[in-house]
Order: structure tokens, then sequence, then C-alpha cells
């Protein structure tokens, strides 16, 4: 297939071919279980070849000039413009999302690789005060081969935002994408960056399950490793990044709280809340799980989301004017099933939804929510919106800090100073005043405390402190004599 043909850009033939030693895996579009591709699934041997081929790819591509390195990134990022429609409705359909979340990665792709493209004609060290007739300097060198393991809800942003500036700053990487999504969280951008010119084996593809994961995650030959996923994995990898002295980047998500106080407008309060919580069925790290509410304005608020829940279309996003598309798969659906379910025996009210077809989950409302239920104390994945009710600002802080981590936090209020004065006290990695919780705009430091992702951030200036390391050296004119 030629590229010059935008319909032909994805080869599936070639990614079906694939030879990996732990044989092929079908892909299926969530919205119609129809098969989309086959892929190749690697095992340990496969990471060990790819680690062994990356590192000696990695040197020759540190040492090229910053300029010629900028130039692969701009002609990513034109490609991406260039067969936008294609990969936005590819990246559709393998997520199970609506068309505007998939052109939303697309635009984002294209961002994180202009972004890159500036990192090698950035300054890369600083100079040292020292004493007269010695130059002393810090500079910032790659690690190597950094490790990127990436999930399935925004595959492509999630696993470009650690790709394109790990090589930008003179890394090789090896990828192993969620096999639900391989395609459009690696196959798609390994595809882009071979047509930009990235040089050979540089940047390697594999779609694999726990067995790959864990040899890529303890290969002697990959310092760093980036994980966006579940807690329970990120705890793992955290574990066995932590036995053998790698540095480790964790985002996981953790609980995210929508504060609304009682001088806030309910129309608007009510859009913040249904977009903070439905947006991509709640498949979203930055998803509200907790909306809080004062008790005063809390009977007006909920009828408006319920209103909102239950007139939300969901079906097939990459074909229909839908607002929520399919959860990922089965096991999705029963998870956030069985969430609502257990907090509903224990106490919460459902008010909407609770209900599902097939893969198709329908909005949720749940009220009379508390600490200790499942709804409020994990995070669902799910499009549940689960009402909170607080009696004063003390209390909503109290009740948001009530977690082991957070990503995104959101006040909403009339009053800018009160809200900041409440916003300022939350524990989050994130806060957003006069705003729902789901932002991001690749410049910013994304990351939070705790299980949301053990304190580390990634984007914009954080980009430097993540995929390089500093190196400390001094220059004399002639080496000194020393009294031994």
């Amino acid at each position: 297939m030629g590229v010059s043909d935008a319909k032909a850009f994805l080869d599936f033939s070639a990614l079906a071919s694939a030879p990996l030693g732990g044989g092929k895996r079908e892909v299926v579009e969530p919205a119609t279980g129809k098969v989309m591709c086959t892929v190749g699934i690697a095992n340990a041997a496969d990471v060990a070849a790819a680690t062994r081929a990356a590192a000696g790819a990695q040197k020759p591509w540190a040492a090229l000039p910053p300029r010629e390195k900028a130039e692969v990134f701009r002609r990513a990022g034109a490609l991406f413009q260039q067969h936008f429609d294609e990969l936005a409705l590819y990246a559709t359909r393998e997520t199970g999302g609506i068309l505007p979340k998939g052109q939303h990665e697309i635009r984002e792709a294209i961002t994180i690789c202009h972004l890159a493209a500036a990192m090698p004609l950035q300054p890369q060290g600083h100079v040292l005060p020292s004493v007269p007739g010695r130059t002393s300097i810090a500079r910032r060198m790659p690690h190597g081969v950094v490790g990127v393991i990436s999930p399935f809800n925004f595959p492509l942003i999630l696993t470009l935002r650690a790709v394109a500036p790990a090589l930008a700053a003179g890394n090789a990487v090896v990828i192993k994408p969620d096999t639900r999504t391989p395609v459009t969280g690696g196959l798609m951008i390994a595809r882009i960056f071979a047509e930009a010119g990235l040089p050979k084996d540089l940047l390697h593809v594999l779609p694999g399950d726990a067995e790959a994961g864990e040899a890529l995650v303890t290969d002697p030959l990959v310092p760093m490793i980036a994980f966006t996923g579940s807690p329970a994995v990120g705890r793992r990898i955290g574990e066995l990044a932590g036995k053998h002295l790698k540095k480790v980047s964790l985002e996981l998500g953790g609980a995210n709280s929508l504060i609304i106080l009682d001088d806030a407008d309910l129309d608007i309060a009510a859009s913040n809340a249904a977009w903070a919580a439905y947006l991509h069925q709640g498949q979203i790290c930055m998803a509200a799980n907790r909306i809080l509410v004062h008790h005063s304005i809390a009977a007006p608020l909920l009828q408006r989301l319920v209103a909102k829940a239950t007139h939300l279309p969901v079906g097939d996003g990459a074909t229909g004017q839908v607002a929520l598309g399919p959860l990922i798969d089965a096991r999705q659906r029963d998870r956030v099933h069985a969430i609502v379910q257990d907090s509903i025996k224990a106490g919460a009210k459902l008010e909407a939804g609770g209900t599902h077809d097939g893969l198709f989950y329908k909005p949720t409302v749940l009220s009379g929510v508390k600490p200790g239920m499942r709804v409020f104390d994990e995070e669902t994945f799910g499009p549940v919106a689960n009402i909170i009710t607080f009696g004063s600002d003390e209390e909503a802080v109290a009740l948001a800090n009530n977690n082991t981590g957070s990503l995104a936090c959101a006040v909403i209020s009339r009053s800018v100073g009160r809200a900041m004065a409440v916003g300022q006290q939350l524990k989050a990695g994130m806060v957003h005043i006069n705003d729902q919780t789901v932002n991001d705009d690749c410049v910013n430091p994304f990351g939070g405390p705790g299980i949301a992702g053990n304190g580390t951030s990634v984007g914009g200036p954080a980009d430097w402190e993540e995929y390089t390391q500093w190196q400390w050296m001094t220059i004399k004119d002639t080496a000194p004599m020393f009294p031994f």
C-alpha cells in the first residue's frame, strides 16, 4: 500500500505479519465486535532482542546534531496532520470513543511532536559556580533505553507523551502498548516515525501481556520505565523497578473531586459535572469520580444531572451523533457494574442509569454516596457520577482529601477568592478553579501524589527531569599536583 494514499497509511497486512514469539491476537472494535486487525504478541525473548537493538541505536542518535533530531519530530507532526482523518477514525474505532475524541488524540499528537521538536534546541545544562581555573557544568544526559507501558483509554496521547520527549532527549524507546489498543497505542506511532526518518531500531513496539511487561521492567538495558495505568499494576512495576534500581514514572489516576460550592451557577455546575464524569465513558484518569455538592443546592443540582444522564445518547461513536461510546471490553463493564451494585447495597441511591446493553453502559447517577462505599473509595473508570454532600468548605476539603492520592481536583464558585482558598488545601497534582477535572495542555506538569503516581510528573518542564539524568563535569587546563 502506498503512503501517498491516505486510506492506506496504516498497512494492516504488515501489522499481521509481525514475527513475535507470543503468537498473534485479534484487535476487536468495542462498538461492533468486529475484528479490526491481527497483531503479534511479544514474549520475554522478544523484549530482550528489542532492548539490545535499541541500546545499539541509542548512542548514534544521541550524538546526532540537534537540528537533525528536531526535523524528525517536525516531519512526524506533519504526517499526523496529513493523515488526520484516517488516523482519527482508527483511534475512535479501536478505543470505543466518539469521533471528536479520536480527533482530539491526533491534534494532541501533533502538538506533542512540535514540543519534542523544540527540545533538542533548548539549553541542556548549567554552568555552576567554581574556583578560578576550573569550569564546572551540570549537563543533562539521556538514560539510554526508556521502556514505555501505556493504557487503552487515550493510548496515542498517553504513549506519545512519553515516547516523543524521551526520544528528543536522546534516548531509545521500547513501547509495550495495551493489547486492546496496540495500533493507536504503538504501531501507529512507529509507522509515523519510520516515515519521518527516525533511525532504524531506535523505537520498538511490542504488544504483550504480563510476561512482556515484566521482562521490560527487569531488563538490565532499560534504566527507566514510564507507566500509565492501574494502581495495582503500577505497584507491581514500582516494586520491580525498585528492586532493579531503575527510575520509574507512574501515572495511575486516583480519587478526583469536583467541589461545587453553594454559590455556584447550577446549570454551569451540572454541565461541568456531566462532562467530568461521562467524557469517554468515564475512562479517563482525570474523571471526577467524586462530585462534592453543598447540601443546600444538592437537590436542584441532582435534578439537572439526572436529566443530562437520561438524555445523553449512547452508541457507536464512529458512525453516530452520540455522547458516549462503549466501555473497552466486558471485563471493564463487569467491574464498573459490580462497583455500582455494591455501592447501592451499601446505601447509595440509584438516580439514573445503572444498566448496560452489551458494552454500552448507561450514564449513571448515584446519590447518598459516602466514604466506605466502593464508588467513593475506588476509581470506577466508568460513566458514573457520584454525588456526595457537604455542609462547609472545611468538610468539602476533608472529603476530597480522604484518599491515598489524587491526580486532579476542581472547585466551582462565583467567588474566585473562596474557590482559591479551598483549592489551595487540596492534595492533588492538578487543581482547577472554575473548571472541571479533565484538563491537560501538554505543556503542564501532569501527575499527582501517592496512588495518583508516586509524585512524579510528565509534560512541559517536567520532561527534562524525567527523561534525562544529571552529569556533573569539571574542566581544568592542566591537572594539579596534590600533596600525596
